[in-house]
Formats: C-alpha cells, sequence, structure tokens
C-alpha cells in the first residue's frame, strides 16, 4: 500500500441518538483503487462526504496532503435551480474548463443543452460524471456510479477509470464493475472498518472467513446474545450457499430455453401443443413499432411461458421500456399482435418509488399502519417480515425520509413481494441497493412461482436471475437469447474474442492502434499465434487472481505468515500486469483481422 495523499484516524460520528460509526482508520494511497462494502444504513454514503470534506466529523482527525484535489460523485446530483445541464456541470467555485466538460459529455452521449428540470436519470447522472471527472482529480469518491446508466456508458467509465492516474474509492452494487476496476477492499461492518489488500472478486471469500471467526467466538457467548449477534450473519452465509443450487436450477431451465427457441435465437415454438399453449402468458406475433421515422420494434415475435425470467437490456434509447410496454399492454403496436394471458395479474415495481412519501412510517407502506401483512396469503408480524428484508425490526415506526436510497428500494420490494401476482415486472431494481440485499432479491425472484419481466444494466444481476435475455441494439432488432448478460454479449462479440474483452475495443482518448500493413492479406505467424493463444492466456490469467485473491483473503494470514501474504500480492499484482498487456495485445490484433477482413 502506497503512502497515503487522503486519511482519517479515529474518526467517530454522532448520528440521531448514537455514534454511526467510531475510532475508524482510513488511509488511501495516491494509486489505491478501493471498493468500499457495507450495508445499506451502515454509513458508506455518509463516509464518502467525510472523505470530501462535506461534513465535519465528531471526533478524529482528516489529513490531506497539501495540492490533492478530492471530488465526490455524489449519488442523487442535484440540478434543481439550473436551466440545463452545463449549467450544472460548470457550476460552482470548482468549476472545471468548459472545454473538458463538453468533451466528456460528447464521449459519453450527454446533450449539455438539455433542460435540468425534465432531464431523466440517466442524464442527470452523466452531467454529474461529466463534471467530475472533468475536474483532474486526484482522489474520485464515486457513490453508485452506474446508477441510471446504460451498458454503453458503463463500459466507457470503466475505461476511464482503468487509465485514471489517482485514486478512487467507490460504492456501487454492480458486482461485475466493481470485479473489473478495484484492487483493495474498505468493508464498514457494525461500526467497525476493516480493509484487506484484494478486490472486490475476493471479498465474499474473505467475509466468509471473518464470519466463521467471529461464530467460532461466539459459542463463548450467552446462547441469547449469539443469536442476536449472529442471526443475519448466518443467513448471508446461507443464502449464498442456497443460491448456488439456484443457479445450477437457473441453468437447467436456460438450457430447456434453449431448446424451445430452436437455432440462432429463433422463437420456433411448437405453438400448436397444449402444454405449450396453456402455459404461454405473453404471446407476441410480428410486432412492429415506430416513433415518426425511428423503427423502435421490428418484426418480433416471442411466447413467453409461465415461470420464464426476461431480461431486457441495451443502451438508453434503444427501446427497452417501449418494447416492456408492448409485452405488458400498456402499449398497442402498430403492426403485429400481442396477446396477455386472461389470468395475468401483474406487479409493476418501477424506477420512481412513488409509493414512498417521506412522512409515511415504514409499516403505513407495509401494513396501512398495522401491525400484521398479509404476505402470499400468510399473516405474519411486520416485526419478523422486516427481518426476513435485512431490517431492523425497530425501524416498523421509522419515517421513510430518514431510510437511505437502498433501504427505501428494499422497502418498495417487501411491500410489493407480499402481494400476490403472477407477473411482476422490475424496472432496474438494484438502483441503491447493497450486496446483501441484491443476493436476497435473486433468491426471490428465484422462488417466484410467475413469470418475471426485468429491465436493468447490472450484467451480473441479470447472469444470475433470468432465463431469456432480449437485447436491443437500436435498429429495432431484438436478439432472442437463452441465457443471461453473459450470452447475449458472447453473440455480440466477434468469434473466439476472449471474455475480458468485453470491454469497448476503442477507448476514448486513447491513441490509435496501429493498422495493417498496405497489401498484407493475413497475419504474420506471430501475430496469428498471439491472436490463438491470448484468450486462454487471458482467462488463465483471471483464474489465477481470483485463487490468489481468495488466498490472500484470509484474515489471520498477514500476522501468520507474512512472506506469504507479500509473496500472494506481489502475484496478483504480476498477474494484472499481464493480463492487461495481454488484452491490449489481442484488440491490437482483433482490429487487424476486422481489417483484413
Amino acid at each position: 500500500m502506497s503512502a497515503p495523499v487522503l486519511a482519517f484516524e479515529d474518526l467517530g460520528l454522532v448520528q440521531g441518538s448514537g455514534w454511526l460509526f467510531r475510532n475508524l482508520d482510513i488511509h488511501i494511497g495516491a494509486r489505491d483503487r478501493l471498493a468500499l462494502i457495507g450495508r445499506n444504513g451502515a454509513g458508506k454514503t455518509t463516509l464518502l462526504k467525510l472523505l470530501a470534506g462535506r461534513i465535519d466529523c465528531d471526533e478524529g482527525r482528516r489529513t490531506l496532503v497539501p495540492g490533492t484535489h478530492v471530488v465526490l460523485l455524489e449519488q442523487d446530483p442535484k440540478v434543481d435551480g439550473f436551466a440545463t445541464l452545463g449549467d450544472f456541470a460548470l457550476a460552482g467555485p470548482d468549476a472545471p474548463p468548459a472545454h473538458e466538460v463538453a468533451a466528456i459529455a460528447d464521449q459519453i452521449g450527454l446533450d449539455l443543452s438539455r433542460a435540468a428540470a425534465t432531464a431523466s436519470g440517466g442524464e442527470r447522472r452523466r452531467a454529474a460524471i461529466a463534471r467530475a471527472l472533468a475536474q483532474s482529480p486526484d482522489v474520485l469518491l464515486l457513490d453508485e456510479p452506474t446508477n441510471h446508466l446504460d451498458l454503453a456508458a458503463i463500459d466507457w467509465l470503466e475505461s476511464w477509470l482503468n487509465r485514471f492516474a489517482g485514486a478512487f474509492v467507490v460504492i456501487s452494487h454492480d458486482r461485475t464493475f466493481l470485479t473489473r476496476l478495484t484492487r483493495s477492499t474498505l468493508w464498514l461492518d457494525r461500526g467497525q472498518m476493516r480493509r484487506a489488500e484484494i478486490g472486490f472478486g475476493g471479498f465474499e471469500a474473505w467475509q466468509e472467513k471473518v464470519y466463521a471467526e467471529e461464530a467460532r467466538a461466539a459459542e463463548k457467548l450467552d446462547a441469547k446474545l449469539k443469536l442476536e449477534l449472529h442471526w443475519l450473519q448466518r443467513g448471508v452465509t446461507a443464502r449464498r450457499r442456497r443460491n448456488q443450487g439456484r443457479l445450477e436450477a437457473l441453468n437447467r431451465m436456460r438450457a430447456q430455453r434453449a431448446a424451445m427457441l430452436g437455432p440462432a435465437g429463433a422463437a420456433k415454438l411448437a405453438v400448436e401443443a397444449d402444454d405449450v399453449r396453456t402455459k404461454t402468458v405473453i404471446a407476441a406475433e410480428d410486432v412492429n413499432k415506430s416513433f415518426g421515422e425511428r423503427r423502435i420494434i421490428r418484426d418480433f415475435t416471442l411466447r413467453i411461458q409461465r415461470g420464464d425470467r426476461i431480461g431486457i437490456v441495451g443502451a438508453n434509447g434503444a427501446g427497452k421500456t417501449t418494447l416492456l410496454k408492448l409485452l405488458t399492454g400498456e402499449t398497442p403496436p402498430d403492426t403485429g399482435t400481442v396477446t396477455l394471458a386472461r389470468t395475468l395479474d401483474g406487479v409493476i415495481i418501477d424506477q420512481q418509488r412513488s409509493l414512498l412519501a417521506p412522512d409515511k412510517r415504514v409499516r403505513d407502506v407495509l401494513a396501512d399502519g398495522s401491525d400484521w401483512i398479509e404476505v402470499l396469503g400468510v399473516r405474519k408480524h411486520i416485526h419478523g417480515y422486516l427481518k426476513e428484508f435485512l431490517f431492523d425490526p425497530g425501524l416498523a415506526d421509522a419515517r421513510v425520509g430518514t431510510l437511505s436510497g437502498g433501504e427505501r428500494s428494499r422497502l418498495l420490494l417487501a411491500r410489493e413481494f407480499a402481494r400476490r401476482s403472477n407477473l411482476l415486472v422490475l424496472d432496474e431494481p438494484t438502483n441503491d441497493l447493497d450486496l446483501e440485499t441484491l443476493d436476497l432479491l435473486q433468491e426471490v425472484i428465484a422462488d417466484y412461482e410467475g413469470t418475471v419481466l426485468i429491465v436493468s444494466h447490472d450484467r451480473d444481476f441479470l447472469d444470475r436471475t433470468v432465463t431469456v435475455t432480449l437485447g436491443l441494439d437500436g435498429s429495432g432488432r431484438v436478439d432472442i437469447i437463452a441465457g443471461g448478460y453473459a450470452d447475449w454479449e458472447a453473440k455480440r462479440r466477434k468469434p473466439a474474442a476472449p471474455r475480458a474483452a468485453a470491454r469497448p475495443a476503442t477507448k476514448p482518448d486513447a491513441a490509435p492502434r496501429p493498422a495493417a500493413k498496405p497489401g498484407a492479406t493475413k497475419l504474420s505467424y506471430k501475430d496469428q499465434r498471439d491472436y490463438d493463444l491470448l484468450p486462454g492466456r487471458i482467462e488463465a490469467l483471471d483464474q489465477a487472481i481470483a485463487r490468489d485473491e481468495a488466498a490472500l483473503a484470509d484474515p489471520d494470514l498477514y500476522a501468520s505468515n507474512p512472506a506469504r501474504f507479500q509473496q500472494l500480492t506481489d502475484a496478483i499484482a504480476a498477474a494484472r500486469a499481464e493480463k492487461d498487456a495481454a488484452e491490449e495485445r489481442w484488440l491490437e490484433l482483433a482490429e487487424r483481422v476486422e481489417a483484413l477482413g
């Protein structure tokens, strides 16, 4: 770990009637890539504001190397009071250069002249990113940076952060984003801070080892105290193990669905079969939809079966919301038909969270003020039901306005999943959720007996939940793939592309790669050999990094065997460097192969 440029010693903060956290020590080196992990309500966002100097602590000392520029990208950028998004991006004493903001806005597809009052969540997020990155930070603090971003913007941001010369600390629910970018982990847990020199890829193994150590120590405690201290931790570990079985079941369902879809994703179903007709809940036949001259959906045919989990992915503006509205009957097609089963009874959980008025109590949202709630026909006490959704039962009388963004999202999920339904529509359900709640959401979706439609940009979440992916590329064509996001991405890539090449082949601001020599008709022997062998090498390096990170996750390793700790750390650094070089080399060769055509 490099010498710190930003640090807190003995940090403490009072919130409400007690300490949110106390005696925290945090050190950020000049090139650190840190994941900040913690349950919703643990104080992650507050901690970033403390690091940024936006709020004052009640105890402790903040140290900043002179000349170090710290920039905070907030979770919910406030654009109120600005005429345009450009005005917001260029406002304040730390306003970045206008040409820098314009350059970044152009790369991420942001119209700076867009009226701030009517801007979407994705547009506001892009404006905040342009403002933050254009300030030339030395330390970048990122609070849920991928919220409301489409896949192209997430890829661009990953590429930018990979090239970033400074340090960053990131809070995110996006496992893929964290795994690709982070090198160390800060875990804020029950008011304490733990740090491990492993990326997010090794976090879960490290977390479970810490919990196992605590469980062994708790054997000496009073049984009641042990129960109160560890019910959630044991639940998390058990849930992850159950989810492994659910993932195996999901893969079996995908294989069955692939057989039904036929070759190349064509929707060739045996519609004359009685079992198919009785299981079909939504039937789309030759559906077309246009707005003006632009064709949004073109010649789309699919029969959605009872129990299907359908993921809808694509860039913003590609037509995801339009397709969702067509499938739910909210919008009629221009041509073709969409038929919904008469028995379909849907629950829609949207991005606006319109049911969560700040002055309402938690019990008002869940049970109309009662102590009891009916969950799928079973009467449950509100305290017990809150616990199932990872809430402290004492929050039953808390006001919604006092909850964090993630807690509000979790509350809405708890309310909607209590209702009887056979169609669940989730629009960006992962925004603001912590990783433990995402595990819970995956479990609930897996156990749901009806059909699920999910619009999401969370790649890992889709890979863990959906049986069929509908991919939109903006041309009006809809890819129908049995599987998750990774399966759709694989279909879009060139043959033999390595998994790591999912990032954009052309990185913004990167120097152009050498073109093929004039007159060349094929690669040289060495280039062809590299092109063929590098994908396997990249895969092997990924596996080696994951293996060493898992070993490094042992909380006792540093004390018991510091030489082994250093050996693993050096090996991970070397493997990452080799992997980066291999990816760059393969991408260069892939472009040359494409040019040779």
